[in-house]
């Protein structure tokens, strides 16, 4: 996109109505389109494919699916039965919200403010991006949090730099959310898109078994590409177009001889960050012990299934009273639920010890006015989320996002295209259908059984088609209102650019979206004609 035309569309989506007002709005379209999709008898019937003896392909009819009408008896109760409930069990809401008070009291007390003045010392500005992008995309090991804790970061550095705010928060988002899937390490995303990619399989071949580290090997190489991506993409196009603006509008703070000074780091800060980090050093000592050792707080126990593959497990009463391990419904270790706690208290504890040491923290009143400054701060992101969880939960209700992603797949599934055809098309079917269905998992319930079958049948792995799903799932989520966190990207950076409005926003990410898709899609094909598998188990053909 030429800047010019980035401009244009920047204005343009700034003249929309504040986001939360567009929320508003768009709860009201959901509630019309529901009305209508009910009473014109809108009904989506899932294709199931079906292998005969002879190896024909053949469709029968599955499950049919309606709207829900959020304009009837009962879908208006719902909505004010709920109103409450939609609020509080919005997802980022209780996240933010506790991981903010430690990162509060760490920057209120001066550690962030000094950790960052040594950072700089030890990495180079011209370094920053590919490192906060490479950051935001290993944050997947700790699922949302790095929604929470790395952009406002990023923009402090960038900012200590005498760089662009803005640019340093689009780039760790593009890593935490664009480059979503991919990873270094086998996190607790992969058992869950294995199981239901198992699922899938299975109806064409009943004793399948999809590896959950089938994608590994392809998803290490796609961090490095997608760091590199990203890079090219902030330095080419986001950065250049943010640094012709003004401050007031996102554009670099010039460094001046005050800021020169402020970037020297005192006796007392030095003394603060030495005490900061031993008790840090003790605080991930503790938590690591209590993750490996057996019988502590965070450890996490497994079993083998009849699958072969190891399961998460918990200790239950046996018919003897005893006490044994049992499989248990979680599909992701203690840690790792756990982890934004966990994140509460290593921000916090080591911010304390900063502000014993260098003075800014005297008594216990100082520590409370800290953590309300921090509660203040936030008020903007509540109202928001309030509206935008509105809005996810009726058309989650309403069955519309479900209904389209299974109209398209039906339409797709009913062309006969040529593989790296099918895959590409598959790809932008995911990213389409990402902009209505924010979660990965729900997206791929519906999706696996329709495609991996199909898939199958043609020639293309479980495995490939997994991999193709989450490129397609991972570069639209920087541009789609149904990501719940974009709402606290938005806030973040209208504390920054106090006019910023979703216009900046999706035109200060859509370049990255291309980018990643075009890069991520050109690699895909690149494997598959090379013929690599994708990781252990992970094939590229099914016979």
């Amino acid at each position: 996109m030429s800047r010019g035309l980035t401009d244009k569309v920047e204005r343009l989506g700034n003249k929309l109505p504040d986001p939360s007002t567009l929320f508003v709005i768009g709860t009201a379209v959901v509630v019309i389109a529901s009305a209508i999709a009910m009473a014109t008898n809108w009904v989506v019937v899932q294709q199931i494919p079906v292998v005969d003896e002879a190896g024909t392909l053949t469709w029968k009819a599955g499950t049919s699916y309606q709207a829900t009408s959020l304009l009837t008896r009962d879908g208006i109760y719902w909505l004010i039965r709920n109103l409450v409930p939609n609020f509080m069990d919005f997802p980022p809401l209780g996240v933010v919200l506790v991981g903010m008070l430690g990162i509060g009291v760490a920057e209120r007390s001066g550690l962030i403010a000094a950790a960052l003045k040594a950072f700089m010392r030890v990495v180079p500005s011209a370094l920053l991006t590919p490192a906060m992008i490479f950051l935001g995309i290993l944050s997947s090991l700790t699922l949302d949090a790095g929604y929470v804790v790395l952009p406002p970061l990023a923009a402090a550095l960038y900012r200590a730099a005498g760089r662009s705010p803005l640019a340093g928060l689009a780039a760790v988002f593009a890593g935490v959310a664009a480059g979503f899937n991919a990873n270094f390490f086998i996190t607790g995303l992969d058992p869950l898109l294995a199981g239901l990619a198992t699922a899938g399989a299975q109806l064409i071949a009943p004793d399948y078994v999809v590896n959950p580290a089938c994608n590994w090997w392809f998803m290490m190489v796609s961090t490095v590409v997608m760091t590199f991506t990203g890079w090219a993409v902030s330095a080419w196009f986001v950065e250049p177009r943010l640094a012709a603006k003004s401050a007031a509008e996102g554009g670099p703070v010039a460094e001046s001889a005050t800021d020169a000074d402020a970037a020297a780091i005192g006796e007392k800060e030095r003394a603060g960050l030495r005490f900061a980090g031993i008790i840090l050093v003790i605080a991930i000592a503790v938590t690591w012990a209590s993750i490996q050792i057996p019988g502590g707080p965070l450890h996490t126990y497994t079993l083998t299934a009849d699958t072969g593959q190891q399961v998460i497990a918990e200790f239950a009463s046996a018919e003897d009273g005893s006490r044994v391990l049992a499989p248990s419904k979680e599909k992701f270790s203690r840690w790792v639920r756990a982890i934004v706690p966990l994140l509460f208290l290593l921000f916090l504890l080591p911010g304390l010890g900063y502000g014993a040491r260098a003075g800014t923290i005297r008594n216990d009143r100082d520590v409370m006015r800290m953590l309300t400054e921090t509660m203040a701060a936030m008020a903007p992101i509540i109202v928001l989320s309030f509206f935008a969880a509105q809005f996810i939960a009726c058309f989650k209700y309403t069955g519309l996002g479900r209904m389209f992603a299974l109209a398209g797949g039906n339409a797709l599934s009913a062309a006969e295209l040529p593989i790296p055809v099918l895959l590409v098309s598959f790809v932008l079917l995911t990213m389409l259908f990402n902009l209505f269905v924010g979660s990965m998992s729900a997206k791929y319930a519906i999706f696996a059984p329709v495609f991996i079958p199909m898939f199958m049948v043609v020639g293309i792995s479980p495995e490939l088609t997994q991999a193709a799903y989450r490129i397609g799932d991972s570069v639209t989520n920087i541009i789609t209102p149904l990501n719940p966190y974009m709402v606290i990207i938005l806030m973040y950076m209208r504390q920054l650019v106090p006019k910023a409005g979703m216009g900046t926003l999706i035109t200060t990410m859509l370049p990255y979206t291309i980018g990643f898709s075009i890069v991520w899609l050109i690699m895909l094909l690149s494997w598959y004609a090379i013929g690599i598998p994708l990781g252990p188990d992970g094939g590229l053909t099914y016979p």
